[in-house]
């Protein structure tokens, strides 16, 4: 007599997964801070989600929490923006300084909404720096695996030839750091300098200097002219642009909905505004992201004990904000 079959074995059930997203990814995303700078604040008890302080990042929360930082609402995330900055030699990139000098967030349009940097440039640097309002693009372009080339225009004491820097073409190794090949070309001897084109995909502090010096050369100008795909072009020192949201999409494959799109048309957000801001019905002004939110630094500053950074007379816009779009001609 045949055995009776055994019937399959049923699938164990999947373990729950949380709904929404981690809540320092959402604060990050709604341009509140970075998301490290996000787990700091909810650490510091900045931080409530309907109405109860939380002091741990491992927490997901959907759009029917209620989330304030320092009692304010945070607002609904703005979609994507990119701004090209050229940084003038002298600024500070971080958001504060205990030393008191000016940081380049100091000296940006008072239009401006509240943006980080991607990357930073040197006191000394001058030259292209992107600024987000997305801390989630933010990282993403920060990544190493994003590889993106950032080319600068390197003026150096003495006149150097092809032999002296074919080591940094190969890579070399400074006190210890490895620094990946780098890409030189020598494009002109002017005087007692000369001017180089280097090429990076890594980066490290100071990278360029500390390998010039490694060879025996001494940087005296150093200008970043691109990050990737984007170029400083004819921007001026203290000028900003905003990337359109076309070039956002192309660039860096953004969804439509999420590259500052103002309606289900595709219409373009007119420079100096947010979809939010298209779609609101006249009369109505959006709140911005982290609307009425103190500067994050001030947590900065509590929680590492530090005197407060000294502040700028004011932030003033010497040019207008323009949109970035392809060159005629």
């Amino acid at each position: 007599m045949p055995g009776k079959e055994k019937p399959p074995a049923k699938d164990k059930p999947a373990a729950d997964t949380p709904d929404g997203e981690r809540i320092a990814k959402v604060l990050s995303r709604a341009g509140v801070a970075s998301r490290r700078e996000a787990e700091r604040l909810i650490e510091l008890g900045e931080v409530m989600v309907n109405g109860k302080t939380i002091t741990s990042p491992a927490l997901n929360v959907t759009a029917k929490d209620r989330i304030t930082v320092r009692g304010e609402p945070v607002a609904e995330p703005e979609p994507p923006r990119l701004w090209l900055y050229y940084k003038p030699e002298g600024l500070v990139t971080s958001a504060s300084d205990e030393k008191g000098r000016d940081t380049v967030f100091d000296h940006l349009p008072e239009d401006m909404p509240r943006v980080m940097s991607i990357g930073r440039l040197d006191l000394n640097s001058e030259g292209l720096l992107l600024l987000t309002n997305d801390g989630e693009l933010k990282r993403r372009l920060e990544l190493p695996s994003t590889g993106w080339l950032r080319k600068y225009r390197v003026r150096v004491k003495g006149n150097p030839t092809e032999p002296e820097i074919e080591p940094l073409r190969k890579g070399i190794t400074v006190e210890g750091d490895r620094f990946q090949p780098m890409e030189v070309k020598i494009d002109r001897h002017q005087g007692a300098n000369a001017w180089l084109t280097v090429g990076l995909r890594e980066g490290k502090n100071r990278e360029i200097r500390r390998a010039m010096s490694h060879i025996g050369l001494t940087v005296n100008r150093l200008i970043r002219v691109s990050y990737g795909p984007f170029r400083l072009n004819e921007l001026k020192p203290g000028e900003v642009e905003e990337v359109k949201p076309r070039i956002l999409r192309d660039q860096l494959g953004l969804a439509e909905r999420d590259a500052g799109t103002a309606s289900k048309q595709g219409h373009a957000v007119p420079a100096g505004k947010t979809a939010a801001d298209a779609a609101a019905k006249p009369g109505r002004k959006p709140p911005k992201p982290g609307a009425g939110l103190k500067p994050l630094s001030e947590s900065w500053e509590r929680a590492a004990t530090l005197p407060p950074a000294r502040q700028a007379p004011g932030r003033k816009a010497s040019r207008p904000v323009r949109p970035v779009g392809p060159k005629k001609g």
